[in-house]
């Protein structure tokens, strides 16, 4: 095998391409990893780290029992890198797994540079290679050309739908009189500080929210569709009234210490850094114009001098029709030397992204050794994921979080309370992932 066949090319340095890069590099290929940035920013980027969270600071559950956690757990299992740098850069958010986004990236990005088979390229890569192996990770916000490229190979026109962050602010400026921090229920580790709103300060706030001026959308935007697990909060509460109350700004599970009730709704704020100085607004990514954001934020309670670090801001995300172009190897039908991962895929979450991330790095290896690529069983959480991305029968794709209702459950399991029936999928999904990849079965 020559060298240009040992080599990869991992063409974007979010979280799938850096994951993909490390496990290249981890099976002995040279990889050449190119990032855009800082020669051309994107629109929701603020540094040039690779793998920067440009959302939520938070990958999901780490609880067993949820989809999430497990899919935390079948990673873990098949040796997940980045994972295990977002464990060692956590910060307290009950049972979710929150980071530090600025020092994940930045472990990343050192555990990147440091390794010996990786050369970093700061440049575009604009076009999808002619014969390299490669991995196309370049994420929602794929460059013009790089995009134009692919819909001329596939001969299908990439989808769009848009993405939204929220704001983050100083903890100084909370007035934590009003604001209390508890987890829902009280579980988990870690508390979330939460601002309880009785019914009038709710309505106040609701009606403000829903007459505050938003950006105007472009031409090519307008005929764009939301995506329904990231909607800006002006969208959900443009739906009914309560459909906040019902939504990110639910009370359930949390008693105001000052009343000993529960508040009639509560925005929850959650740690977005170690020093636990910086806090998001959870659930509020906004299109709102900046002013308004300012004004209306500041009528939650307990953030009436809020200090914004980071005001909200939404942007439009690319992803393939993959059941049209992509194999459940995560290959390119129309050129089998090419990967794709990350949320370009059409799978959506951080950690979904590193999945897929994985796999395609897992895949391009196998190929390169000349050895048959892995499917990976549909009762798994990672297979169940790649399955309903990439499954012929799949119409009008949405991009898709791990959840319970992908997973092959057998008939005897359907039957089981969900308790039980979450803990029967767990255990034959880590059986299984671990027969796949020949590890030990995690206890």
């Amino acid at each position: 095998m020559s060298d240009q066949r040992k080599s990869v090319l991992v063409i974007g340095g979010g979280l799938a391409g850096s994951e993909a890069a490390w496990q290249l590099a981890t099976e002995g290929f040279k990889v050449d990893l190119y990032e855009m940035r800082p020669s051309r920013r994107s629109p929701a980027h603020h540094t040039d780290r690779l793998a920067e969270l440009v959302c939520s600071n938070s990958m999901g559950s780490f609880d067993g029992g949820a989809a999430s956690g497990l899919l935390k757990e079948e990673m873990k299992t098949i040796g997940a890198k980045l994972l295990n740098i977002a464990w060692d850069c956590r910060v307290p958010a009950g049972n979710a797994l929150a980071v530090d986004r600025e020092g994940f990236a930045q472990a990343v990005t050192d555990e990147i540079y440091k390794h010996p088979l990786i050369t970093v390229h700061r440049e575009e890569f604009p076009h999808v290679p002619e014969d390299q192996v490669a991995i196309i990770a370049t994420g929602p916000l794929t460059s013009d050309s790089l995009a134009a490229s692919i819909g001329e190979i596939t001969g299908a026109q990439s989808l769009h739908f848009f993405d939204a962050a929220s704001p983050i602010l100083t903890r100084e400026s909370i007035d934590e009189t009003i604001v209390f921090g508890a987890s829902r229920y009280g579980k988990g580790e870690g508390v979330y500080l939460n601002c309880p709103m009785d019914r009038q300060q709710y309505d106040a706030f609701y009606d403000a929210l829903i007459a505050a001026e938003r950006i105007e959308l472009k031409d090519f935007e307008k005929s764009t569709p939301f995506f329904e697990s990231c909607l800006p909060v002006e969208v959900i509460g443009s739906r009914g009234r309560d459909t906040l109350r019902f939504g990110p700004m639910k009370p359930v599970g949390l008693i105001d210490p000052r009343t000993e009730k529960r508040p009639w709704a509560v925005v929850q704020l959650r740690q977005d850094n170690a020093a636990a100085n910086l806090f998001n607004i959870v659930g509020f990514q906004t299109n709102l114009k900046w002013a308004d954001q300012k004004r209306v934020f500041k009528m939650i309670p307990g953030l009436e001098n809020a200090d914004f670090v980071r005001l909200g801001v939404m942007h439009r995300n690319t992803y393939l029709n993959s059941p049209l172009v992509l194999e459940q190897t995560l290959q390119l039908k129309a050129r089998p030397n090419i990967f794709f991962g990350g949320q370009l895929t059409g799978v959506e979450g951080y950690t979904e992204s590193m999945g897929t991330g994985l796999i395609a790095a897992k895949n391009a290896a196998r190929l390169l050794r000349g050895e048959e690529l892995l499917v990976l069983p549909d009762d798994t959480m990672l297979g169940a994921l790649i399955r309903y991305i990439t499954h012929p029968d799949q119409k009008n794709l949405q991009p898709i979080n791990a959840n319970w209702g992908i997973i092959k459950s057998p008939a005897d399991v359907m039957s089981l309370p969900k308790d039980k029936k979450r803990a029967e999928l767990r255990a034959r999904a880590l059986k299984s992932i671990a027969t796949t990849f020949g590890c030990a079965v995690p206890v």
